[in-house]
């Protein structure tokens, strides 16, 4: 048996007639009629006792009649739920990170996000770099990409990949000899950072810091690519991941020293507000930001 079918029975064993069913079902009487004559015949049995003013379910037909309505709302329940799914997966997400290098790749993975996923709005918001937590928990974001867990109950985090950040100078330069560079090795350097303050910096925060040394001179510059011409002329060193590097064409003559004698890595991670994790937008989103980087990291 079809659809149709059951929405035949059903409806002529409520309406009471072909003639009432017509207007119902969209269809002329004749074309009811025919297919009502054509189910019992495959059937094998009558479904309705015909009278002048009123048909009535045969034994047999009253069983598909409840059938009939055990299957059409079995249906509209599966279309609502679908719908009810379509529209939790309707939304925006206004993503930042903590670290300019996370920018890398992004504006591609939006843009297939926008073809696999055309209902979910996705920006980038790089004014709230500086601190993407309290941006995040004061709502004026949805997701950052940090490189440590925040310890709190309303913020969910997952873990994207880790990387390792290394220092980038000029061949010449005086550090460029060595197999890793310590914390001593840069007092008496020119770092060059993306952005003050210095908690933000993750060499700083993390190595620098913890080993009470402060370089003899640091300048912050937004764009990398007047910071490389800067260490490409050798006047400064940067700190950044080796595979940030490999997105700027045309930089020559640069070494890259390990930080430290086990190298500076760190993991990064993917948070959002607890609260939003039930949005199956939310869902589809970090699912989908996950494989990207899984995918990026099996490449390398």
């Amino acid at each position: 048996m079809e659809l149709k079918h059951f929405r035949l029975i059903k409806t002529i064993a409520e309406e009471g007639s072909i003639a009432n069913s017509s207007d119902k079902l969209f269809l002329t009487q004749s074309a009811l009629s025919h297919q009502l004559r054509e189910l019992e015949e495959r059937l094998g049995f009558k479904v309705f006792h015909r009278s002048r003013n009123r048909w009535l379910l045969t034994e047999q037909g009253n069983e598909l009649y409840r059938l009939a309505i055990d299957v059409l709302e079995t249906i509209d329940q599966g279309f609502k739920s679908i719908e009810n799914i379509n529209e939790g997966s309707m939304g925006a997400v206004r993503i930042s990170t903590e670290c300019y290098s996370f920018y890398s790749g992004l504006p591609g993975f939006i843009q297939r996000m926008a073809i696999l996923y055309p209902n979910i709005d996705v920006s980038l918001v790089e004014d709230a770099t500086y601190q993407p937590i309290s941006k995040l928990l004061g709502g004026d974001i949805d997701m950052a990409i940090v490189s440590s867990s925040p310890a709190t109950s309303s913020l969910n985090a997952v873990t994207l990949f880790e990387d390792e950040i290394f220092a980038v100078m000029h061949k010449e330069n005086a550090l460029a000899e060595k197999e890793y560079l310590q914390a001593s090795d840069f007092t008496d350097t020119h770092l060059i950072i993306h952005s003050f303050p210095l908690e933000s910096v993750f060499v700083y925060e993390q190595f620098l810091k913890p080993n009470q040394v402060m370089p003899v001179k640091i300048s912050a510059l937004p764009m990398t690519e007047v910071a490389l011409e800067m260490v490409q002329a050798n006047m400064g060193l940067m700190c950044m991941p080796k595979r940030y590097l490999e997105a700027f064409r045309g930089v020559k003559n640069l070494v890259l020293k390990p930080i430290g004698p086990h190298g500076l890595k760190r993991t990064q991670y993917l948070v959002s507000r607890s609260a939003d994790q039930s949005k199956k937008y939310i869902h589809d989103f970090v699912a989908m930001i996950q494989e990207e980087f899984e995918r990026r990291s099996s490449a390398i």
